[in-house]
């Protein structure tokens, strides 16, 4: 069972994939239509985040995590701008 959506607010959008890179499991965007979008593929981070980005930000987003590690991660990142040792560019 999947852990519950998180919203994502004004985020760096590379640096969000910086941190998406080191995810262990599955983690999806959910759109506002219900559509879900595995962020783990390179296709639909294009497809999911074009929609997204405003000014090279995310303005905002939920997302769905399986893995509780990577719901930690993305939660830190959101909240206080944590890399958890992601390389960005």
């Amino acid at each position: 069972m999947m852990t519950p959506i998180m919203n994502l607010h004004n985020i760096d959008a590379a640096e969000f994939l910086a941190v998406l890179d080191t995810c262990e499991g599955n983690v999806f965007l959910v759109t506002d239509e219900g559509d879900r979008l595995n962020l783990r593929s390179k296709l639909s981070q294009l497809v999911g985040l074009t929609k997204l980005i405003e000014g090279g930000r995310i303005a905002e987003a939920s997302v769905l995590c399986e893995n509780k590690n990577d719901e930690t991660k993305l939660f830190r990142f959101n909240c206080f701008g944590d890399l958890s040792g992601a390389k960005v560019g």
